[in-house]
Order: structure tokens, then C-alpha cells, then sequence
């Protein structure tokens, strides 16, 4: 990956995470859960601390770092193996993060904040709703990422 790609697929995993975060607190108006990734990742940091020594700040940039992550993943690794155009390939790259992040991620990250949501959200008051909302957040994310790159012309490792 040459240096151009790598800041461009950089700035479209800040976009395409902006974009879900702000989707994760608009859900609310369609009576889906708001979820704040930000705040959760602050309570996993604080919880094993008497204090809490991690602002809102941390959680927000760990966030958004895993944003540029997934993105990294997706131009290294699944660009070329996905089929279907942008709009196609974000739609199962959002279901692909979102079926990790309901039976691996957040229990883990749920259990590091002392709380357990359970695997796809079955501890938590409201499972449905919830997979739904997470759902929309990563169709969300994989959607203005697919359409980012292909506006910056990042194809893959090949561009």
C-alpha cells in the first residue's frame, strides 16, 4: 500500500465512523436504542480504576481508530474478494462487522466495563432492538466507507 492510499483510506475511516456515530444517536428518533461507543469504551477503560482516570476523549478516539481500522482491513483485505459495487459491498461489509461486534466485541468489551450485554445482546433489556440498531450503525459505516474510497479512487492495494 503506497502512502496516498494509506491517507486516503485513512480519511474515509474517519468519515464512514462520523457517519455511524451520527447514526447511532439519531436511531433514537425511529425508537431504535441510541448507542455512544465513545462512552462505553470510556466505562471498559475506568472500570478496573477506583478513579476514573479516562475522559470521554479516550473512548471517543479509540473509536474512531477502530473506524480507521476496519477501513485498513477493508482496502487490504476485502475490497477485491467482495463482489458487487460500492453499494453492494458496503451493505455486507456493514452485516460482516456487525455479526462480529454482536457475538464477539461487545460481550468482551460490554464484560470490561462490568456489565455483560451478552452474545448478540441477549443480557440487555431490549436484544431485537439493539441487533437492529447495530445493523443500521455498520450498514451505515460500510456504506459511506465503499462510497468515500471510491470517491478518493482508492481501489484496493491497487490504487
Amino acid at each position: 500500500m503506497n502512502s496516498s492510499t494509506f491517507w486516503r483510506t485513512v480519511i474515509c475511516g474517519f468519515i464512514a465512523t462520523f457517519a455511524m456515530a451520527m447514526t447511532a444517536f439519531l436511531q433514537g428518533g425511529i425508537g431504535l436504542p441510541v448507542i455512544d461507543v465513545g462512552l462505553i469504551l470510556t466505562k471498559s477503560f475506568n472500570h478496573v480504576h477506583e478513579t476514573a482516570p479516562y475522559h470521554i476523549i479516550f473512548g471517543n478516539l479509540a473509536f474512531n481508530i477502530i473506524g480507521v481500522g476496519l477501513a485498513l482491513i477493508w482496502v487490504v483485505y476485502f475490497q477485491h474478494r467482495i463482489p458487487g459495487n460500492w453499494l453492494v459491498q458496503g451493505v455486507i461489509y456493514g452485516v460482516i462487522i456487525s455479526i462480529i461486534a454482536g457475538l464477539v466485541i461487545s460481550p468482551f468489551v460490554s464484560a470490561a466495563a462490568g456489565e455483560s450485554f451478552g452474545v448478540f445482546y441477549s443480557n440487555t433489556w431490549v436484544p431485537r432492538k439493539l441487533i437492529m440498531a447495530g445493523l443500521l450503525m455498520h450498514i451505515v459505516y460500510g456504506l459511506f466507507l465503499t462510497q468515500s474510497l471510491k470517491v478518493a479512487g482508492v481501489d484496493g492495494m491497487n490504487g
